[in-house]
C-alpha cells in the first residue's frame, strides 16, 4: 500500500500525475489531505477541478506557527500511518507537511519517498530550505526532477543508490490539467483579456508580504509596470497577501486585483500571459514549461535550472529592478528547453514504489 501524502494546493497540482498512475494502475493507495494551509473543504475544488478523488483523511490542521503546525501534522498522520501499515509514503516539495509526515513515517520504519528531492536555494533563513534538507536526509526514495538536483543530494552525502532522476512532476501535471482546462474554463474570456496582452502576478512569500518595506515596493514595482507598458496586471491576491496589504495600510494604484482563482483558472491566465511576476517556486517551473517568461521577485532560487535554460530572471523586492527586469524580458522569444523533463515524472516514480513494495 502507497501513502500519497499533501497538505497544500501546490501539492495536490504537482501529486495529481502521481494519483493519476495510480488510480492507472489500481494500485492499492490512500492519500492524506494535513489541510496545512486551508480545510479540506476549501481545497475540496482543486481535487474537483482536477478529477482527481477525494481524499481518504482530512486532518484540518490549519494555520499557526511552525512548532504547532508540525506537532499537529506528525500526531494526525501518524495515527493514519499506524491504523493503514502502508510500505512507503510518498511527500512532495518544501511545506511543514512535507517535513512533518516524512518524520512521523521514518519513526514508524515506514519508507519515505521525497518527490522533489534536491532543490536548494542554499539559504537557511527560509523555512522551506530546512524542511527540504531535512527531508531528503530521513527519506528511502529521492526522486530528483534534475541532475542538478541530484549533484546537490551527492554533495550531502546522500547514496546514489537512493536517487532516481524522474524529471518533474509539473511537466506531466501542466500537460494533463491544460487539456482538462480547455474543457472546463475560459477565464481569458470572462475578464476581458487577450493573449499576450496582460501580466500575471502572484506573490505570498513570509518574506515578502510580511515585510512592509519590501511589499510596498513591490506593489510600487507592480505599479510601475502597469504604467509604462498600459496593460492590465492581473494580480490574484493570496489571503495571507491581502491580510497583510490591509493591516500595513499599503495603498493599491492600477493593479487588478481579483480573488484567487482555481488551478485550472490560473494554469489557463499563465499559458497566455505576457509574462509571469511571482515569487512562488512553482509558478517559476510552470511557466518554464509554458514557453511564458518569469520575473522572480527573490534574491534567491531554488530553481536554478529556470535561470540556466533563460527562462527566469531575478529582481528581487526592489522596485526599479522589477521594472527593469519586465523591461529586459517582456519581449523575450520562448525558445528555451525544458529542464524538467518529457511528462512521464508520475510513472517512473510510481513504477519505483511498485517495485518497493514487492521487496
Amino acid at each position: 500500500m502507497i501513502g500519497v501524502l499533501l497538505g497544500t494546493r501546490p501539492e495536490i497540482i504537482k501529486m495529481s500525475p502521481v494519483i493519476r498512475e495510480c488510480e492507472r494502475r489500481g494500485l492499492d493507495y490512500f492519500i492524506i489531505h494535513t489541510g496545512q494551509h486551508y480545510s479540506y473543504e476549501m481545497d475540496r475544488l482543486f481535487f474537483e477541478e482536477l478529477d482527481l478523488p477525494d481524499p481518504d483523511y482530512s486532518l484540518d490542521v490549519g494555520s499557526g506557527t511552525h512548532a504547532a503546525q508540525t506537532a499537529g501534522i506528525m500526531t494526525g498522520v501518524e495515527d493514519v500511518l499506524t491504523k493503514e501499515s502502508p510500505e512507503i509514503v510518498l511527500v512532495q516539495g518544501d511545506t511543514n507537511t512535507v517535513m512533518a509526515g516524512a518524520l512521523a513515517a521514518s519513526k514508524l520504519h515506514v519508507r519515505v519517498g521525497h518527490i522533489e528531492a534536491g532543490l536548494r536555494s542554499f539559504n537557511r533563513w527560509m523555512p522551506e530550505e530546512i524542511n527540504r534538507v531535512v527531508t531528503d536526509h530521513i527519506s528511502d526514495y529521492l526522486f530528483a526532477p534534475t541532475e542538478n538536483a541530484r549533484e546537490n543530494l551527492l554533495n550531502e552525502g546522500i547514496s546514489d543508490r537512493k536517487i532516481c532522476v524522474t524529471g518533474n512532476t509539473i511537466v506531466d501535471a501542466v500537460y494533463q490539467n491544460l487539456e482538462i482546462a480547455k474543457r472546463k474554463v475560459s477565464v481569458l474570456k470572462d475578464l476581458d483579456l487577450e493573449p499576450r496582452e496582460y501580466f500575471l502576478v502572484t506573490a505570498h512569500r513570509q518574506e515578502n508580504v510580511d515585510n512592509r518595506a519590501r511589499l510596498k515596493e513591490i506593489l510600487k514595482g507592480l505599479e510601475g509596470v502597469q504604467k509604462e507598458f498600459s496593460m492590465p496586471v492581473v494580480f490574484p491576491v493570496h489571503p495571507r497577501t491581502e491580510k497583510r496589504i490591509k493591516e500595513l495600510g499599503i495603498g493599491v494604484d492600477g493593479l487588478n486585483l481579483t480573488k484567487p482563482f482555481g488551478f485550472l483558472e490560473f494554469l489557463q491566465l499563465e499559458s497566455q500571459a505576457r509574462l509571469v511576476l511571482t515569487d512562488s517556486g512553482g509558478v517559476q517551473e510552470e511557466t518554464c514549461v509554458l514557453g511564458v517568461p518569469c520575473a522572480t521577485m527573490r534574491y534567491d532560487t531554488e530553481r536554478p535550472e529556470t535561470l540556466d535554460v533563460g527562462s527566469n530572471i531575478l529582481v528581487g523586492a526592489d522596485s526599479g529592478k522589477i521594472l527593469a527586469g519586465v523591461r529586459s524580458i517582456a519581449t523575450w522569444k520562448s525558445d528555451w528547453k525544458n529542464p524538467y523533463g518529457d511528462g512521464i515524472a508520475g510513472k517512473m516514480i510510481v513504477m519505483v514504489c511498485a517495485a518497493a513494495r514487492s521487496r
